[in-house]
């Protein structure tokens, strides 16, 4: 079960909040969808104050006329449950489950997220509300999913979340020796005698531990996921045929573990707003919603009309919309949906934009949405093959959350940057990658790259050298195999584990102020180390002559941060791609985001701004 009930194609819609809205309003909006090809729409995720106005008290009869109108108008739902903003009248019953920031503030009620996902009450609340929900539209011809919460990542520091993080870490540890062993609380004199000793990372007076703020994001991870199974438990068993899911939100401030929960939705779905290179940022969030997805189809929750560019919110220049939403699916979206349908007259999101814009339907914006709705039936034939991937980039969010610890040798170099670097070179060529887990089997790829990937188990080391002993092309940088899994750094020279593989050995780590030229030509920045050989050969060195760019076999080392054009060069690729390509068995998908005419695939050009999507057979 992984695919919206009833509905045929690709998914095309948004977030609609017809509270926000008088009733005249709902048939318009229904009209409007009809126009523009909308066959699924998301209600209800912040309508918990609406639903249950108070403790136990339902009112259910606006939700029940929205949704016999969409259905009358061909448009299924997406239907949440609205526990990502808990009402006013709860917060005001239970402080208690109101967050408490790690200074020990605690947040008051009037944004969103503003709940504790340990606190009882709150977790209560939440399997009520869901059960009601089921209860209620179980048999109703619009329900096509459930959409479980909102854009999970909220944390808490408060006693609640400390009783349970003290519960979690019982379970992972087995004991408090253990645990001890794990966070070295030697050191500082941190060593637990009792379990009610051990808090979560609160403000304190200097530098943390980081051993214990990384189980902190594992316990957040997983506690969330708790809230989520409670809610998907309830939803299945009053409509086993509906599919559930939730809406994944990326950055690097999420304790989520999406590979966790990507084993527990029926349907990978992700919100992703892309800001500076809109591009090459939509390339790589659809391919790690594809990795996640583990090959499935999965789909685009959330995107918006405008761009975040910095202190800038400017809607899309024309043609973006359609030109951004293809690139997602062509890489394995089965749709595209946004936030939101009707841009919202008020509220704290009152300029994000919308499907319909504030000056409505006529105008560009909805125009190049009615274009596109009328474009996606066409593409569903295009997107029943899979995605054709010779490169594997790995993916760990336990490595990005441990870089972020403070006292590392420089707070310059960071996970997320290492990550987007392998796929932008990647990208800028021509090459479609995945994005695995360490312990994927990755003998499908002729490349694997393995960027800053800073914390290391025994057996994902040990996958590793099996790649490469059976011809596999890899390629380390700098930050990898430092650590094991509790954040414990492995003695005896870096890059740790991965040091017998490698052939070499770092003695020092020297990061730096401003670039270094190496002996090929070069622009290194950011990070230098003192590698000494052990077995492999250098390719590039520093300016004293030392090693900067080694290989052992068809294992490549990289101690520094290079420049994007040496990092090509590095992995051999060619000249880079003028549009952007993805094949799907015999279809490619072309898409022109230059301002240039370009020759593609099909015996096509494409205009700037082009797209193409054409049958090439191999």
């Amino acid at each position: 079960m992984n695919w919206p009930k009833g509905l045929e194609g690709l998914c095309y819609g948004g977030d609609y909040n017809p509270e926000q809205w008088p009733e005249k309003v709902w048939e318009e909006d229904v009209a409007l969808m009809r126009q523009a090809g909308v066959n699924l729409v998301s209600v209800g995720v912040f309508s918990w104050s609406r639903l249950e106005p108070a403790e136990g008290a339902y009112d259910f009869g606006w939700l029940d006329r929205v949704l016999d109108l969409l259905h009358e108008g061909g448009v299924r739902v997406n239907l949440a449950t609205p526990t990502a903003s808990p009402p006013p009248w709860f917060s005001l019953a239970h402080p208690d489950a109101l967050a408490v920031t790690a200074d020990g503030v605690r947040l008051t009620h009037g944004s969103r997220d503003t709940y504790c996902v340990a606190a009882p009450a709150y977790r209560e609340a939440s399997v009520r509300i869901a059960r009601a929900l089921a209860g209620r539209y179980a048999g109703h011809p619009a329900l096509a999913m459930w959409h479980v919460h909102n854009e999970y990542g909220t944390g808490c520091h408060c006693d609640h979340a400390a009783a349970a993080f003290r519960a979690w870490l019982r379970a992972r540890h087995g004991s408090l020796e253990a645990l001890n062993d794990a966070w070295t609380t030697s050191f500082w004199s941190q060593h637990y005698s009792a379990w009610e000793q051990v808090m979560p990372p609160r403000a304190t007076q200097y530098l943390p531990n980081p051993s214990q703020v990384l189980d902190f994001r594992r316990f957040l991870s997983d506690e969330m996921l708790a809230h989520f199974r409670e809610q998907k438990a309830v939803l299945r068993e009053l409509t086993p045929d509906v599919p559930v899911t939730t809406n994944f939100v990326f950055g690097d401030w999420v304790p989520v573990n999406q590979w966790d929960w990507a084993e527990e939705v029926d349907l990978v779905a992700i919100d992703h707003y892309p800001s500076e290179n809109p591009p090459e940022e939509t390339a790589f969030a659809a391919d790690l919603a594809r990795g996640w997805a583990g090959g499935r189809p999965w789909l685009l929750m959330e995107q918006a009309v405008v761009t975040y560019t910095g202190p800038r919110m400017v809607a899309k220049r024309p043609g973006e919309i359609t030109r951004l939403s293809l690139s997602h699916i062509a890489r394995g979206s089965r749709g595209a949906m946004f936030f939101q349908w009707r841009a919202s007259r008020g509220g704290a999101e009152l300029w994000h934009g919308g499907m319909v814009p504030h000056s409505g339907p006529d105008s560009r914006i909805f125009r190049e949405i009615r274009d596109l709705g009328a474009l996606l039936p066409a593409l569903a034939e295009a997107c029943e093959a899979p995605v054709e991937a010779s490169a594997a980039i790995l993916w760990d969010p336990e490595s990005g959350w441990a870089l972020q610890s403070p006292g590392f040798p420089s707070t310059e170099t960071g996970y997320l940057e290492a990550v987007r670097q392998a796929h932008r070179v990647l990208y800028r060529h021509g090459v479609i990658a995945d994005f695995v887990r360490p312990s994927a089997d990755l003998s499908a790829y002729e490349l694997v790259i393995v960027p800053s990937l800073y914390l290391l188990s025994d057996d994902d080391a040990g996958n590793l050298r099996r790649y490469a002993a059976g011809g596999g092309r890899l390629v380390v940088s700098f930050l990898s195999g430092i650590a094991d899994e509790h954040a414990r750094v492995r003695t005896g020279g870096y890059p740790g584990a991965l040091r017998d593989l490698l052939g070499v050995r770092v003695e020092e780590f020297l990061p730096v102020a401003g670039p270094v030229t190496l002996d090929d030509g070069a622009t290194a920045t950011l990070w230098t180390e003192h590698v000494h050989l052990a077995g492999a050969e250098a390719l590039a060195r520093y300016p004293d002559g030392t090693p900067a760019v080694t290989r052992r076999d068809r294992a490549v080392y990289v101690s520094t941060r290079l420049d994007d054009d040496a990092y090509a060069r590095l992995l051999g690729l060619g000249p880079a791609a003028p549009v952007e390509s993805v094949r799907r068995g015999d279809w490619v998908f072309s898409v022109n985001h230059g301002d240039r005419e370009q020759a593609v695939p099909g015996n096509l050009l494409l205009p700037p701004g082009g797209y193409a999507v054409v049958r090439v057979p191999r």
